[in-house]
């Protein structure tokens, strides 16, 4: 398992290179096909290839979708600064643990489960390359095959040193805010301008001023970027703003507050993009059954498994939005995810691999 693992988190991945993905893809193909799965590739301009391996089951049974993604946040040439590293029971890398590691686990799942009969239930392997940025390419897809199946577990890394399950996820928005001003010189005509700069200021804080922390609503200006010299009053200013939100109702009124927003200098205009990317993943009644027959799984296995709620957001959220039983955190334990300290315990790659099979087959049975 780590030797596989080394290999995928060596083909780095960054979102934003389609080639780089395409050869990860070619790796983990070869892999599950030398299982015996059938491989479908499906393109997006502007993307890696989306991975479906499809496993055949018992007539009439069961589907389960094991879900997950190829990319990573880090840039290419990560490798250089980040190596891959064993260290004392550590497995460090980009993408090790988010979530390079929970695509091994799958694959030797199914391995194992082969290797002592044929497939429980008919499994479906879903490797999308676009999961950080928010998936605007394979969300349909995700969709699609998620309403055929019975099940989806979500490859996505584990919560916390115990390696608890997702069954909740806050929702997720993306905003983008442009600022239009109007250039002049700043020491000849200072007067004649006005800064788009100084008034994404003023959006910044009128942003800030929409968090409710205390209700589970956060929203972050992650990024701003304006202005060409110094010496010149900005014409443009950009905001790009994460939104997090535990309800759909905080998620419409956030929507609802972020488009109202209004220039501080009438001399500016605002041109608002974005909206909700991914709603909550709410823990629902099928959920908290997925979640009770994986903790049973695990006590079979000797050890317990927690649930929790989650922050960050997942294509799980997507699956779980249309009612399908979903079930989230299934991948690595380890910490660090998006960070230059990410890793994984190597001690519990077999072991979390065991609780996918053994939930596979439990669900197999129903």
């Amino acid at each position: 398992m780590i030797a596989t693992l080394r290999g995928y988190v060596e083909q780095e991945s960054p979102s934003e290179s389609p080639d780089a993905i395409a050869a990860l893809v070619a790796m983990i193909a070869k892999d599950f096909v030398a299982l015996g799965g059938r491989v479908r590739l499906h393109r997006f301009a502007g993307h890696g290839p989306v991975l479906q391996v499809d496993f055949a089951g018992p007539r009439g049974g069961p589907r389960v979708l094991l879900l997950g993604h190829t990319d990573t946040v880090y840039p290419p040439g990560t490798l250089r600064t980040m190596p891959w590293r064993e260290d004392r029971g550590r497995l460090s890398g980009p993408g090790v643990f988010d979530m390079k590691a929970g695509i091994v686990q799958a694959l030797f799942a199914l391995k194992a489960l082969l290797a002592r009969a044929p497939l429980p239930c008919a499994v479906t392997v879903l490797l999308v390359p676009d999961e950080e940025i928010g998936s605007p390419a394979s969300r349909t897809l995700t969709e699609r095959l998620a309403l055929k199946s019975s099940a989806v577990l979500v490859l996505e890394p584990a919560a916390g040193a115990t390696g608890a399950c997702k069954t909740a996820r806050k929702g997720v928005a993306r905003y983008t805010v442009r600022v239009h001003g109007r250039a002049s010189h700043a020491g000849l005509d200072f007067e004649r301008g006005a800064s788009a700069i100084v008034e994404a200021a003023h959006q910044v804080l009128a942003i800030g001023g929409l968090c409710r922390v205390a209700q589970g609503l956060t929203l972050n200006p992650g990024v701003i970027a304006g202005g060409t010299r110094p010496n010149v009053v900005a014409e443009s200013a950009e905001i790009v703003v994460d939104v997090r939100f535990l309800t759909a109702s905080q998620g419409a009124r956030v929507d609802a507050g972020i488009r109202k927003l209004r220039p501080h200098d009438p001399r500016c205009t605002l041109e608002i993009l974005g909206g909700v990317e991914r709603a909550p993943f709410v823990r629902s009644t099928a959920t908290a059954k997925l979640y009770r027959m994986a903790a049973e799984a695990a006590e079979r296995l000797g050890f317990e498994l927690a649930e929790t709620s989650v922050g960050g957001g997942s294509d799980g959220n997507l699956t779980a939005a249309l009612g399908v039983p979903t079930l989230d955190g299934l991948g690595a334990v380890g910490d660090g995810a998006h960070a230059s300290t990410e890793f994984v315990v190597a001690r519990e790659l077999p072991r979390r691999s065991a609780l996918l099979a053994e939930l596979m087959t439990t669900l197999a049975a129903l």
